[in-house]
């Protein structure tokens, strides 16, 4: 089982008893819907991000992200070619990724910190 951990500035998702104290309350008030699934597999996390629609906005289709030791694959259904479009990140990728989510506009280096 692999563990994937993201710090995101927004919030953390509820815990499965919706507790008071988790900061995942903070994000389900600020959207009017928010539905996904997570499974467990023997060799990935796979979660499915559903679009419920915001106000405005018309719906996309499901996003499902699979999970891997060694990468992140996100699929999606392309509407028009009726074909499923995937991108493979790698665990850097995915962690450049994370950070870039917290960070202004700019061009940036992410460097180890020297032991």
């Amino acid at each position: 089982m692999i563990g994937l951990h993201f710090r995101l500035n927004v919030a953390r998702m509820l815990d499965p008893a919706g507790n008071e104290g988790s900061s995942g309350q903070q994000l389900i008030r600020q959207r009017s819907f928010a539905m996904f699934t997570i499974e467990h597999e023997f060799d990935a996390t796979v979660i499915t991000l559903v679009d419920e629609g915001e106000p405005d906005s018309p719906l996309q289709e499901d996003i499902t992200i699979e999970a891997y030791a060694e990468c992140v694959v996100l699929r999606q259904l392309d509407v028009m070619t009726e074909e499923e479009v995937s991108i493979t990140l790698s665990i850097g990728q995915l962690r450049d990724l994370a950070a870039a989510l917290d960070l202004p506009e700019g061009s940036y280096r992410i460097e180890p910190k020297p032991r």
